[in-house]
């Protein structure tokens, strides 16, 4: 099939792209990457009668670090955050869960942005920007909010993003010394959507013991899951084999899943159990190599 009929505009700033979503208000959509949005016009499941390309806007695509942060623009295609160096040093689970996304060519035109806008509960950078606490900066005719991910994903393929805005910019923590760090996803081939996914991260500071852990979960519920149960379970303790056990049995139970023609919700959950203690067992290893 073939899209709908719709006008096309290529602004070359953030002011004039929202001068343009202001001016159509819903009938419009931002075409960023396209690789959700365009599938999606050709089977008419989306029919915007204004696409406004922002593919023009050169002022959204870098990457770099600000302190503790890495700051990186919306139009930042996937593949660049990828093999970034400092991404791989600063934060190299970002680098590892988007090797998972599709195929290459998928990599390449996709953008971090684009991603998160479309809020898909079983995409990796959702979810590893959840594990991370991430800060999304979105701008508008009001002026720029800086929304958390908790804040920023609302339900299926829905942000709290206003059809006035656009996101801008993706402020994520950088990894400091002494994190175990995993991102693991179980799909049926290479570039299939994943099912379910686990990021873990163990923050052990200068301690024996766990400072902090934080684990976020995909294709488990309407969002990328934060285990807060499990995590706490993790806070303050000495990680053991049977620690890990436990915490995967808890994050199981934290879990919300639907059946669908993929899996049925009893399996994901077990997945989800199994693929916890996979990924803290990976994590803590990470830990144990680097000491």
């Amino acid at each position: 099939m073939k899209p709908s009929a719709f006008e096309y505009f290529t602004p070359a700033t953030v002011t004039e792209a929202i001068g343009l979503l202001e001016r159509y208000g819903e009938e419009a959509k931002v075409l960023a990457g396209g690789q959700s949005l365009i599938p999606m016009m050709n089977f008419r499941v989306a029919r915007p009668k204004v696409l406004v390309d922002i593919n023009q806007v050169k002022d959204l695509d870098y990457i770099r670090e600000e302190k503790d942060e890495l700051v990186i623009g919306g139009l930042t295609r996937e593949r660049a955050v990828e093999v970034s160096p400092l991404v791989q040093k600063k934060c190299p689970i970002l680098s590892e869960a988007i090797s998972y996304i599709g195929h290459l060519p998928i990599r390449t035109r996709g953008t971090m942005g684009g991603s998160l806008v479309h809020a898909d509960p079983t995409a990796e950078i959702p979810v590893v920007v959840s594990a991370l606490e991430g800060k999304m900066k979105v701008a508008g005719p009001s002026g720029e909010r800086l929304l958390g991910a908790d804040e920023f994903f609302v339900t299926y393929l829905t942000s709290a993003l206003d059809p006035l805005e656009i996101l801008v910019e993706v402020r994520i923590p950088t990894l400091p010394p002494n994190t175990g760090w995993s991102f693991m996803e179980f799909n049926r081939r290479y570039g299939d959507f994943g099912i379910v996914s686990v990021a873990a991260l163990l923050f052990m500071g200068d301690k024996e013991r766990c400072q902090k852990a934080s684990l976020a979960l995909g294709g488990v519920g309407p969002t990328p899951l934060r285990t807060r149960k499990a995590e706490k379970l993790l806070a303050g303790q000495v990680i053991t084999d049977a620690l890990i056990a436990k915490a995967g049995i808890q994050a199981s139970q934290e879990t919300e899943p639907e059946s669908d023609y993929h899996a049925s919700a009893e399996y994901r959950r077990n997945l989800a159990r199994v693929f916890t203690q996979r990924s803290l067992t990976e994590a803590w290893n990470k830990v144990k190599g680097g000491k």
